[in-house]
């Protein structure tokens, strides 16, 4: 158990540091628009990421399966697979039901909506 806590603390330290590293990216942005788009273009990025890790993690059930020299193998190699093509089935649906949500509700632009600022003019 003491060492699932220490694993618990090391990714808690690297999210952590993670963070911090991204804080002046952040600081530098000067509008909360420019903040949402930073961090939009970060989690796009992040997707993509966990798409192609599903579709890795596909290819090497794959690999697995193919190069196996016994059932159990064989088994674990399906196994991998079947969760490969449920990642990317659970990722790909969402990007679905977004998309059809988007529609119903005729949302034709995917900017951000960001209310404007008060403006006040003094009188001269």
């Amino acid at each position: 158990m003491g060492k699932v806590i220490s694993m618990h603390k090391r990714a808690a330290i690297s999210a952590v540091a993670a963070a911090s590293g991204l804080l002046p990216f952040i600081a530098s942005a000067q509008t909360l628009s420019d903040t949402l788009i930073f961090v939009s273009t970060i989690l796009n990025g992040i997707i993509g990421l966990f798409i192609t890790l599903a579709i890795v993690v596909f290819f090497w059930g794959l690999i697995k399966y193919l190069w196996s020299m016994g059932p159990e193998d064989a088994h674990e190699g399906l196994r991998i697979m079947f969760w490969g093509v449920v990642a990317v089935f659970v990722m790909v649906s969402i990007w679905g039901i977004i998309r059809l949500l988007q529609s119903s509700l005729r949302v034709t632009s995917t900017e951000p909506i960001i209310p404007r600022g008060i403006y006040y003019t003094p009188p001269r």
